[in-house]
């Protein structure tokens, strides 16, 4: 079995990266081989709606035909067995990475047929992971939960089924008094990432486990 973790973050050994490390580590500790990707070492863009994947009789129906950094991500997740998105959420949304990803991995396998509207040809269980600096009690309020609710529809009815991991009021600096960031309290955001962060890491580690046990 093969689990294939992507971290979507800019930052190497933050939040995002660790949830999706302790997430493949889990998977590893299932018996799973795993393998961790982070997008920004990649070159590579979102759709740029050639078609190619939908060409009725062409080779690469059902694949993306884009020769770029992304290539053959999407060639090892098609083998895979189970995969990890990881994010941490700028503006309201995945980074912009991420939704580049989503948009080329997602669209090669959209079918616009009568008879059927997904061309991938096995189910691949999907664990995510969200980072936001929010409270957990504005994830409502604010549409976060309702926009990975989203995430999961999609994937649940072209890829497979997918489970989501939101963590929150994350630690974003080693040091606030650096920036303009006033309005976070440092010494609360320290005390939760000693104290809440390591069971996040837990929940990431199961959900992972999860996945190896498909």
């Amino acid at each position: 079995m093969k689990i294939i973790g992507i971290n979507g973050s800019p930052r190497k050994g933050w939040n995002t990266h660790t949830l999706v490390a302790e997430a493949l580590k889990g998977a590893g500790e299932g018996g799973a081989e795993t393998e961790l990707v982070n997008l920004y070492d990649l070159r590579f863009t979102g759709c740029i709606s050639c078609f190619a994947c939908k060409l009725q009789g062409g080779p690469g129906l059902g694949h993306c035909a884009v020769q770029d950094g992304l290539k053959p991500l999407l060639e090892n997740i098609e083998a895979a067995d189970g995969l990890v998105i990881g994010s941490p959420i700028y503006w309201g949304e995945a980074t912009a990475s991420t939704r580049a990803f989503l948009e080329r991995f997602l669209f090669q396998y959209l079918a616009y047929g009568k008879e059927r509207n997904a061309l991938l040809q096995k189910r691949i269980k999907t664990a995510f992971i969200f980072t936001g600096n929010v409270p957990a009690d504005h994830l409502d309020p604010m549409g976060y939960r309702a926009k990975f609710d989203d995430y999961k529809r999609v994937f649940d009815r072209f890829i497979g089924e997918a489970q989501v991991l939101i963590v929150t009021e994350t630690l974003q600096v080693d040091d606030y008094a650096k920036y303009g960031m006033t309005m976070f309290d440092e010494a609360a955001r320290r005390k939760r990432r000693e104290e809440i962060f390591p069971l996040d890491c837990k929940r990431a580690f199961e959900a992972g486990a999860a996945l190896a046990r498909t």
